[in-house]
């Protein structure tokens, strides 16, 4: 498997609601999202009520340790509050890891949404990309993936499960077996889960459990998309890597997490009604969507494990960009995927939105194969 550095270029991301209110003259209120992969719920109710009738929480500091947050995270995925730490989104902790690894030559999938590759650059490292494939349905090959991480010496890897654009998911067991090889070659291993939670079986993709048996592993998750919160910037990962843990005490900024966001995840890690009613929804719309997809002639639906599905356009008169346009003069946004490492023009990703908004793109992209 050959690696190589990708060349990125321009394009909307599903956060880029202003440059397409500027581009097509669409107020960004009347977006309907399917690129953002955000879920259509809402914040859950009992955090908003919490966070109107306690708003007072801002004259003083958070706990400095944010104990009770983490905590509660530590219940919400089934481990032990000392390994958690938390964040000003996962983006603080991605540089803070990045910083106290200095990794020299780092893998990443590809094709896959990655923030890392800024912070391991800076740190003085090499980012490379293993590329998976379409016609396997970018399945992993484990030992592919195994004998470049020795050929090329790697020492960081990074993993996105649920990965995105592709929405496949590693499970439990192949994780554990790509972690023991790892640890074995002293290979740190971070693994992003922000869409883990949308699976169909948490317990049976989320790698949170291994993380006692495992110290090279560190696990990254966030609020922005299961959810519904990007504005709160709260991020939180899980690890059993004393040095590292060591670290993150000795280095990280005090109170980087405000008092409403402390008080926020308190309460919305709690509320299994609500998360609950996610996790239904997202299966529903995720089954009773793609099998309308299925039947469209001249799209390839690959098979989503996430909150997302990314599809192929096999028509050559059709791309990607072409049905962008169509959606987004109708006020719905999916996303042209060409931009991603190993992509081209005829693929592109939605999410899972509610029913009626499902609905009516389901229409317009049989409208626009017909």
């Amino acid at each position: 498997m050959k690696l190589r550095m990708i060349q990125h270029k321009e394009h909307f991301h599903g956060s880029d609601l202003e440059k397409i209110e500027k581009v097509y003259g669409i107020r960004r209120e009347e977006i309907v999202s399917f690129s953002a992969n955000v879920n259509p719920l809402g914040i859950c109710p009992r955090m908003k009520e919490a966070l109107s009738s306690h708003l007072d929480v801002v004259t003083s500091y958070p706990d400095r340790e944010y104990t009770a947050l983490r905590q509660a995270i530590a219940s919400y995925c089934g481990t032990d509050a000392s390994y958690v730490m938390v964040g000003n989104g996962s983006t603080e902790l991605i540089s803070l890891f990045i910083k106290s690894r200095h990794p020299r030559q780092a893998l990443i999938l590809a094709p896959t949404y990655s923030e890392y590759e800024r912070e391991i650059g800076l740190s003085g490292g090499t980012c490379h990309y293993f590329t998976l494939h379409a016609d396997n349905g970018f399945a992993l090959n484990i030992d592919a993936l195994t004998e470049e991480l020795t050929a090329k010496q790697i020492d960081l890897l990074i993993l996105c499960n649920p990965n995105n654009p592709t929405s496949t998911a590693l499970t439990k067991e192949v994780m554990e077996s790509i972690l023991a090889y790892a640890q074995s070659h002293g290979i740190g291993v971070i693994v992003d889960e922000t869409y883990c939670e949308f699976t169909p079986d948490v317990e049976a993709y989320s790698a949170i459990s291994l993380v006692p048996s495992y110290s090279c592993l560190v696990v990254l998750r966030g609020v922005s998309k299961f959810f519904a919160s990007p504005g709160l910037r709260l991020g939180y990962a899980v690890t059993s890597d004393e040095g590292l843990l060591s670290y993150i005490r000795e280095h990280k900024d005090p109170w980087t997490i405000n008092s409403l966001a402390d008080l926020a995840g308190q309460v919305m890690f709690t509320d299994t009604e609500y998360i609950q009613g996610v996790r239904s929804l997202i299966q529903t719309e995720r089954t009773r969507v793609c099998e309308r997809l299925r039947a469209i002639p001249g799209l390839t639906v690959f098979e989503p494990y996430a909150n997302f599905v990314l599809l192929r356009i096999d028509r050559p008169a059709r791309n990607a960009a072409q049905l962008f346009d169509a959606a987004i003069r109708q006020k719905m946004m999916i996303r042209d995927c060409s931009t991603f490492p190993g992509l081209t023009e005829q693929y592109f990703r939605l999410c899972f939105m509610l029913p009626e908004d499902n609905d009516r793109l389901l229409t317009l992209i049989e409208e626009f194969f017909a």
